[in-house]
């Protein structure tokens, strides 16, 4: 397959935001074995991008700087070893870095195919906040069938995909989300009750609603703010996966007898540090668990947003706000 020299792609001039970023030309990304070369027809936005467009979250050393962790298109070429994969192949793939441009390279094994009836921009919507939910909710925080968790952040794209998986896995799930609006698209995906946590506590209304017991998982994306108030939340043997701190990083005066007295369990991991095995082994369990779900249509990726790569700033801008629910997508020409 003939490629061009050069790709265009999004730079961020200077750390800092949304109007730095800038579309710039460049070569297309060296193609490293055991990687797959995708020609990119859409990318998803996420909040480790704005991070990273600040200068908080820097790639590391053997990452692209390029912004864009998900992206979903079509096989161009293959690194060597690769297998499995053959041009032409629709794909979508968690990105080491990269994702904003025309081409992406990629491990393979953190690819996966569309699943049925899906085109770029849905798939694009996938890997990130998938491989995130997956691996804290289930593989770490280990939720079952028939057992209750809270999440937090409900119509963001992790909420509005923990919301559908835990849902479809059989648990009973309760969401916080910060609108009357919000709050109703979670029921609508699945939740049993949504706590406007603008108007209500949310530790008081899991305590009603759980009989005071509490519920045996929590997924949390604010932190510090909301440590306390979860603990508070979480059954005998409970468990806390902590994802992000937007709500802040640091916890005072907290007491920690809950954690022995109630048996809980505090874990948290961010996805970009994860080895390649550890992504891989996440893959091969979407794959075989998850994608059968996305096949059939019980569970599918929510969209606020598409716009095209050439107004990246504004899809900045917008998941920034906080307004949406589910996912902004910038897509490729």
């Amino acid at each position: 397959m003939q490629l061009p020299a050069t790709m265009r792609h999004v730079a961020v001039r200077e750390p800092g935001g949304a109007e730095d970023l800038t579309i710039v030309e460049a070569a297309l990304p060296d193609l490293r074995p055991g990687e797959i070369l995708v020609r990119v027809a859409a990318a998803g936005i996420n909040r480790p991008d704005i991070m990273q467009r600040k200068g908080d979250y820097p790639p590391p050393p053997d990452a692209s700087p390029i912004l864009g962790l998900e992206i979903a298109g079509e096989v161009v070429a293959l690194g060597g070893g690769v297998t499995g994969f053959a041009a032409g192949d629709k794909v979508c793939a968690l990105a080491n870095g990269g994702g904003y441009a025309q081409y992406c390279a990629v491990p393979a094994t953190q690819a996966l195919r569309f699943p049925k009836g899906y085109d770029a921009v849905k798939a694009a919507a996938l890997p990130e906040t998938f491989f995130t939910v997956w691996a804290n909710l289930f593989m770490m925080a280990d939720l079952k069938s028939g057992e209750t968790v809270l999440i937090h952040g409900g119509t963001s794209g992790i909420g509005t995909t923990a919301i559908q998986l835990a849902t479809a896995f059989g648990a009973k799930v309760y969401a916080t989300a910060g609108s009357t609006e919000k709050c109703e698209a979670c029921v609508g995906l699945g939740a049993h009750r949504a706590i406007n946590y603008r108007t209500e506590d949310f530790s008081a209304v899991i305590a009603e609603e759980t009989g005071r017991k509490g519920v045996d998982v929590i997924l949390d994306m604010i932190g510090a703010a909301y440590f306390a108030r979860n603990l508070k939340s979480l059954a005998l043997d409970g468990r806390l996966s902590i994802i992000a701190f937007l709500g802040g990083a640091v916890v005072e005066k907290a007491s920690l007898g809950p954690i022995l007295s109630r048996r809980l369990r505090i874990m948290g991991s961010a996805m970009r540090p994860r080895t390649a095995a550890e992504k891989q082994a996440i893959r091969d369990e979407l794959l075989y668990k998850v994608w059968p779900h996305l096949d059939s249509g019980r569970v599918a990726p929510v969209i606020q947003a598409v716009l095209p790569f050439t107004e990246v700033a504004a899809a900045h801008a917008m998941l920034e706000k906080g307004d949406h629910i589910g996912k902004v997508v910038i897509t490729f020409d």
